[in-house]
């Protein structure tokens, strides 16, 4: 089976992850996918297949003969998607030989247009799987699950020797909660390489350090009439924490290796007021200055009132895999190589984002980051093309083989 048409099989299972769980994984349905992978699995002989009560699924392809004792190799996608745009049913919309031109989606109103998204430029002649502009694909990281599933279907019948083979299918990356759950032991591999990249090429082993601040402000709601000195607008506090930081440090202004503070989040009135920021930086020092200067933000307002009118609940969240993958810099090496031998220029480039290779990193499991072929994710604009696929999956044959 072609990887474009196992990804058309896996949209059609809606696994949303779900922000407001406390669970892992956050929502059932990721576990309809897993069993539906597990079954794959088993039928194409699979070995030590596990599905955990937390849905992460582990399978292992045990070395051929004369190649026990080369290194254990991973390869990781995860299992949910956003859960924007997910409201109905997903109808993948197929364009064989795409002519470089405006493309409706769907009847929805919506245009895939090369004026907005220029790589589309470059896939004048290919195959697209878009939306119909009213749901997300589920390319990210559907996609990665698909061509994972289809390199282990050409080792089988080709029967192309290999060394130890793992595998594991994850939920939650997308709100970043259910890799601390991943079991390294279990899973067992020297390194590994997550499926989740965008881009033909794309090969990536920087990511942000990132962090989240949460500030809570209590204010004082007393008649506006007779409120002089007395009065504490909590609105107005958090409109006014938000103008102190840099203007020019959000992520509209930002690109490459800048760091930015970004609101995803801000309610509020006379009485309370919450405001939600990530911070994000690639550099270790400038990402401590960062969450210091939001520290010196919230300790300077609450010294104005002379209380502690507003309370900040600052944490790390992942750091930046450069610090692991610069220690092992022949795992990046093995991927530069197995892409040029695919006939495809490796496009290397830090993520402005995380993965879950960023937190496995850390934990002990060296893990870059590869090309899926899709594009725009986590959105109706969503899409992702055939023949990048076809290349993905060539690509970690030829890992494989190194």
């Amino acid at each position: 089976m072609k990887a474009y048409e196992r990804l058309l099989k896996y949209v059609a299972i809606n696994t949303p992850c779900d922000e407001t769980s406390n669970t892992t994984p956050s929502s059932k349905c990721q576990f309809d996918l897993a069993n539906l992978l597990k079954d794959e699995m088993q039928l194409l002989g699979v070995s030590d297949i596990h599905l955990t009560e937390h849905c992460f699924l582990y399978g292992k392809l045990p070395a051929t003969k004369g190649y026990e004792n080369a290194p254990a190799l991973g390869f990781i996608a995860h299992i949910d998607t956003v859960s924007d745009y997910c409201e109905h049913a997903i109808q993948p919309v197929i364009t064989e030989n795409y002519n470089g031109k405006d493309l409706p989606l769907g009847s929805s109103g919506l245009i895939l247009s090369p004026d907005m998204f220029e790589h589309l430029k470059a896939l004048t002649g290919h195959t697209l799987i878009t939306t119909d502009g009213t749901t997300i694909l589920g390319a990210d990281d559907k996609a990665g699950i698909a061509e994972i599933m289809t390199l282990i279907e050409h080792l089988q019948s080709q029967q192309i020797p290999h060394g130890p083979i793992c595998i594991a299918f994850t939920p939650d990356e997308e709100i970043g909660t259910g890799i601390s759950l991943f079991d390294i032991d279990l899973f067992d591999a020297d390194f590994a390489y997550t499926l989740d990249g965008s881009t033909e090429g794309n090969l990536q082993y920087e990511n942000f350090n990132a962090a989240r601040a949460k500030i809570d402000i209590v204010g004082k709601s007393v008649h506006p009439g007779s409120s002089k000195n007395v009065m504490i607008n909590a609105a107005l506090i958090g409109c006014r924490i938000n103008e102190l930081l840099p203007k020019k440090e959000t992520p509209r202004d930002t690109e490459g290796y800048e760091g930015f503070y970004h609101l995803t989040k801000m309610e509020g009135n006379v009485e309370n007021a919450h405001l939600d920021y990530i911070i994000r930086d690639f550099d270790k020092m400038s990402f401590e200055k960062r969450k210091n200067f939001i520290t010196s933000i919230v300790e300077s307002v609450n010294a104005e009132y002379g209380s502690e009118v507003a309370k900040l609940d600052l944490y790390d969240e992942y750091y930046n895999m450069l610090e692991v993958l610069n220690e092992n810099k022949n795992v990046v090496d093995i991927a530069v190589k197995a892409i040029l031998k695919a006939g495809v220029e490796p496009i290397i480039e830090p993520i402005r984002g995380g993965t879950d290779g960023a937190r496995l990193s850390f934990m002990g499991l060296p893990c870059p980051n590869l090309f899926t072929g899709g594009h725009n994710f986590h959105g109706p604009y969503e899409y992702v093309c055939v023949e990048s696929m076809e290349k993905a999956v060539e690509v970690i044959l030829n890992i494989v083989e190194r």
